[in-house]
């Protein structure tokens, strides 16, 4: 392709903003501004993680950058209308895992999960949080358990949506310590973290940067963490395990994604923007008192691992046996 003065000159300052290897993308990348679709309400751990990103990114590079939250569905409104955007580089789709997990539950989805997009990279790995109302009468796992087996006929969990990782978390849960609760879907963390200070549900499952601040405020009661290991943000925190629950493991991650047939050097070049971003003291330094593990991984390697986390979140919804509402 032969590539016209006016375009290198164009994309010379945005280049020089990036690492080396983003030179592939001369050329190619748009000069208007570049849109990340949020697809839940602000607030949630999505938006949360996507603006840490998209903050340093609007630092590095010449063009505005721009957030917009698109929810609905369980994500789904937002997801599609990037799968349905020009593959030109200027709009980019960041999700939670729910965007391999939702398939799963809606035979009837408007795209194709796997094809509509190009993986662009895995942001960071995150850690869910158990949390309480401040004023539930429990203050430990074993305590939340035995309070469950005499109330569970009145007590409510709440998650970002269906089959999202709070929701499977929850059920996973009930599996492994016989107890009930009712489970009450959100259109994303925000609007369920809130329902919780408010005391209309008991606890939730919550994605570490959503509900953090609200456990260090003193507003919330955070019991353990979903992961297999403890978390450095929250080191007194046990694991759900190490707090009597044998086998309980699972966590949730967050990527970014272009639509489908987006240039290559254009998916290298953001993803190398995003690695350089995550990398900066700042972000570091946020994500850390998120409890988020940064990735930022490859295209390929983030291409793979969606693909395996499809099949994997597909098990459990299925052994889980959760269907849409």
């Amino acid at each position: 392709m032969r590539i016209t003065r006016r375009a290198a000159l164009a994309a010379m300052p945005m280049l020089a903003a990036l690492p080396p290897a983003a030179s592939v993308a001369q050329g190619s990348w748009p000069t208007r501004p570049l849109r990340f679709v949020v697809p839940y309400p602000p607030g949630g751990p999505t938006d949360i993680l996507g603006r840490v990103v998209t903050q340093q990114l609007s630092q590095r590079l010449p063009q505005p950058v721009i957030v917009e939250n698109r929810s609905g569905a369980s994500g789904i409104v937002g997801s599609g209308e990037v799968a349905r955007a020009a593959p030109d580089g200027a709009t980019f789709l960041v999700n939670a895992s729910l965007h391999v997990i939702i398939p799963h539950l809606n035979p009837q989805m408007p795209f194709d999960t796997l094809a509509a997009f190009e993986p662009v990279t895995n942001i960071a790995r995150v850690p869910l949080m158990l949390v309480v109302n401040k004023d539930l009468p429990v203050r430990s796992v074993p305590e939340l358990i035995a309070w469950l087996k005499q109330n569970g006929g009145r007590a409510a969990y709440g998650s970002s949506g269906i089959g999202a990782a709070p929701h499977l978390a929850g059920e996973l849960f009930k599996q492994l310590t016989g107890t009930q609760m009712a489970h009450v879907p959100y259109r994303g963390s925000g609007p369920a973290l809130a329902d919780l200070l408010a005391g209309n549900i008991q606890l939730m499952f919550d994605s570490m940067p959503s509900s953090a601040g609200a456990v260090r405020d003193g507003q919330l009661r955070a019991l353990a963490v979903s992961t297999g290991g403890r978390v450095a943000a929250f080191p007194d925190l046990p694991t759900v395990a190490e707090a009597g629950v044998p086998g309980y493991e699972i966590a949730t991650w967050y990527g970014i994604w272009a639509p489908a047939g987006t240039p290559a050097p254009v998916v290298q070049a953001l993803q190398q923007a995003v690695a350089a971003a995550v990398a900066t003291p700042e972000a570091r330094e946020r994500l850390a008192t998120l409890g988020a593990d940064p990735v930022a991984d490859t295209p390929e390697a983030f291409a793979a691992f969606t693909r395996t986390e499809y099949a994997r979140w597909g098990k459990l919804v299925r052994d889980a046996k959760i269907e849409a509402q």
